[in-house]
């Protein structure tokens, strides 16, 4: 899991930030399918920080496309 800071998305590279999402929603989603089926995160914020950090890589990729 690789969780990025603001400064460090925007140093990324578009195919990179493309490739970085689907990785992390990938991961999201076994986080949630774990939770669901009954089971326990090793770290109960990790899926938060998942979800932060999608945030991020689509905050930047919004604004390259805008600028």
């Amino acid at each position: 899991m690789a969780i990025f800071r603001a400064h460090e998305v925007r140093q990324l590279t578009d195919t990179e930030l493309l490739e970085q999402e689907q990785k992390l929603s990938l991961e999201l989603i076994q986080e949630r399918g774990k939770v669901s089926a009954g089971g326990a995160t090793e770290n109960p914020g990790q899926i938060r920080e998942i979800r932060r950090t999608i945030a991020r890589i689509r905050t930047e990729q919004n604004a390259r496309r805008t600028a």
